[in-house]
């Protein structure tokens, strides 16, 4: 094995997924300072990716089936010596063996059909229970320990670039001493884990008039009708940043704030990465295994299972996290008070 490996690690998506390599990559560079360490996921994620410090490279999955016999000649000539499938899917599965690394890595989840097994060397069993009750970032690691790498920190970080900085301070200005600023991002994948606009404007106007704090509006273009919603409602000035942000410049744009107000998403993932504390609103999913990384975060969470205190029992769906409307039973008073709380903690 040459003693500075080449290693390939596969996480397809999503935007809280790649950021949460973090650890995985980090420990991966901690035992082998000098390998080269690529990552393998669709084109939309790779700009993350640039944000990395600890990895060489990205490598984008082709989208048109002309462009996999190209990939798959790059994939030999790469002489990957280590594979790292996070997936495990009939494609990754694929893509691993063709790599022709001698070690090849998968995961296990236990009740979860494997995919292609005899195209792995090694592969992880993680069961149901140690998967449910462990952060995603525990289940990545397991990994190393099965390949002999140590695990030694669980530090994730992304690391802005002076490009993206300079970007997005000509958007909220520079840092000032008395004023706070908190970004606040309402949207999520699911519109059922949404908290009300309503609820998010009497937010803003008790945290303006009570905080000192100054609240900026941020998110994509799908997003707008709600943002626009929320400002309407409000009473106090929010600052609505309208335009769409690369991820890049919204990772930089993260990192120039105090806190952040999110759902469990990706950017929640991303702002926590670059050092930036955050208050999460919750459903009904895993808070465990998808929470916040790092110290000083705020969860809010209505108790689970809702049974009778259901505030939609005809819309949401029972055990599904991405169709019921938990979210609405946080209260407007709980979450000022965990965004007093995050605030008074040093940054």
């Amino acid at each position: 094995m040459p003693a500075s490996p080449h290693i390939l690690v596969i996480r397809r998506r999503y935007l809280g997924d790649i950021a949460l390599l973090g650890s995985f990559l980090r420990n991966l560079r901690l035992h082998w300072p000098e390998a080269r360490i690529g990552v393998l996921t669709e084109p939309a994620y790779s700009p993350l990716l640039a944000l990395n410090p600890d990895i060489t490279g990205s490598i984008a999955l082709p989208t048109k089936i002309w462009a996999w016999p190209k990939f798959i000649r790059t994939l030999r000539r790469a002489r990957f010596t280590h594979v790292f499938d996070l997936d495990n899917t009939d494609k990754t599965a694929l893509i691993t063996r063709l790599t022709g690394a001698p070690e090849r890595h998968t995961l296990h989840l236990e009740k979860i059909r494997r995919h292609f097994p005899s195209f792995y060397t090694h592969t992880t069993f993680i069961s149901s229970e140690k998967y449910s009750t462990s952060h995603i970032t525990e289940t990545y690691l397991a990994m190393l320990t099965t390949a002999g790498v140590p695990v030694v920190t669980r530090e994730a970080r992304l690391v802005p670039r002076p490009s993206d900085i300079a970007a997005v301070t000509a958007l909220v200005g520079p840092p000032q001493t008395h004023t706070r600023k908190i970004l606040l991002h309402p949207g999520s994948r699911s519109p059922y884990r949404v908290w009300p606009a309503e609820n998010f404007a009497a937010l803003c106007d008790r945290i303006q008039d009570e905080l000192n704090a100054q609240i900026f509006l941020v998110g994509g273009p799908a997003e707008r009708p709600l943002l626009d919603a929320i400002r309407t409602a409000a009473k106090s000035h929010l600052v609505v940043i309208d335009r769409a942000l690369p991820i890049g410049q919204f990772a930089a744009l993260a990192a120039q704030f105090d806190l952040m107000i999110c759902h469990d998403s990706g950017p929640m993932h991303v702002a926590t990465a670059v050092g930036t504390r955050v208050v999460a609103l919750v459903g009904a999913q895993n808070i465990t295994i998808w929470g916040p990384v790092g110290l000083h975060h705020q969860i809010l969470q209505a108790s689970q299972p809702c049974a009778a205190a259901c505030v939609a029992p005809a819309d949401c769906s029972p055990g599904d996290s991405y169709k019921n409307l938990c979210v609405r039973r946080i209260t407007v008073a709980d979450t000022f008070a965990a965004v007093r709380k995050a605030l008074a903690t040093a940054r």
